[in-house]
């Protein structure tokens, strides 16, 4: 039996409690990891879809730091509750008042699609954020890369900024007069 399949009978089972936080599906989930926040979407009978490391077991992927570095990641549908740990979660449409959601039926044929497909990952630029948020809204949004970028390019500007006034400062100190 795939995913997808699995997914349609726990569905349909209506014995399965909501998690906690009542999330609906096509709802964004913000995991709060040690070093960062990992991001879900949530499909509804507690599983959501994901994107993991290729090269890390189920269980040591959803904790470890190193899945922020990986190039390639695999999406996966997994249990919420099983990724989340012992970390905590909330439901986090932060998008919701600048992008319109797609109609859920969408979101959630499009997540069903890419069930344990291989793709592209880079924090900056297709990371865990960015894909839940093409899922639900069209478009991939990551205010975490946002911010990470602009440090990046704060800390490159200084070091241009101390590189130029130290030649500067270099050039003045062997003048010959």
């Amino acid at each position: 039996m795939d995913k997808r399949q699995q997914f349609a009978m726990a569905s349909n089972d209506p014995d399965l409690p909501d998690p906690p936080g009542d999330p609906q599906p096509g709802d964004l989930i913000e995991i709060f990891r040690p070093a960062y926040q990992h991001w879900a979407l949530y499909l509804g009978d507690g599983y959501i879809i994901n994107l993991t490391p290729v090269d890390e077991s189920q269980a040591a992927a959803m904790s470890s730091v190193k899945s922020v570095f990986s190039r390639k990641a695999v999406v996966r549908m997994q249990l919420l509750k099983e990724v989340v740990g012992s970390d905590s979660y909330r439901v986090n449409n932060k998008y919701d008042h600048n992008h319109t959601p797609l109609p859920v039926c969408e979101i959630i044929e499009r997540a069903q699609v890419l069930i344990d497909q291989e793709v592209s990952y880079d924090l900056l630029g297709s990371n865990c954020e960015h894909f839940v948020t093409l899922l639900r809204y069209g478009e991939g949004v990551s205010e975490q890369a946002t911010r990470a970028i602009g440090a990046i390019s704060l800390v490159t500007a200084a070091a241009s900024a101390f590189s130029v006034l130290g030649l500067i400062n270099t050039r003045s100190r062997n003048r010959p007069f």
